[in-house]
């Protein structure tokens, strides 16, 4: 008889007659970057085996990020192509932190700390909507 329990991504089976056996899922996520012969990026696509979507999907920006637990650092991988639109790649960043701060909510309850990135990212957009408003009347 098998018991199967679930702790996020790992699932553990169970039998009486072993210790643990662990079943791991595994999902790739292929990004695929087309470069000019200057190697600036001029088309993201992406397709995720996990995904719903039969297609790749693009993008206009992307950005990767990696916690190296051995050097305490995170490696970071920005890219984006001249089809990104100023006033898109801030509303990238306002949904970026957005998204950061939920994260970071979910993964330490510090509900504290995450209303200021809230409102960090907030008064960020509007100061670059204002920027954009005097620039445009110039």
């Amino acid at each position: 008889m098998y018991r199967t329990m679930y702790y996020r991504t790992l699932t553990y089976i169970c039998h009486p007659n072993f210790k643990i056996a662990i079943v791991k899922k595994e999902s790739n996520i292929t990004i695929e970057v087309g470069l000019d012969e200057q190697n600036v990026p001029q088309s993201i696509h992406w397709n995720a085996t996990d995904s719903t979507a039969a297609e790749k999907q693009q993008a206009k920006a992307m950005m990767i990020n990696f916690w190296d637990g051995n050097d305490k650092a995170a490696l970071r991988i920005d890219l984006w192509t001249q089809e990104m639109m100023i006033d898109e790649m801030a509303d990238f960043y306002y949904q970026t932190f957005i998204g950061m701060a939920d994260s970071f909510q979910r993964s330490t309850g510090e509900t504290e700390l995450v209303a200021d990135m809230k409102s960090f990212a907030k008064g960020f957009f509007e100061k670059f909507q204002e920027n954009q408003r005097k620039n445009n009347k110039a």
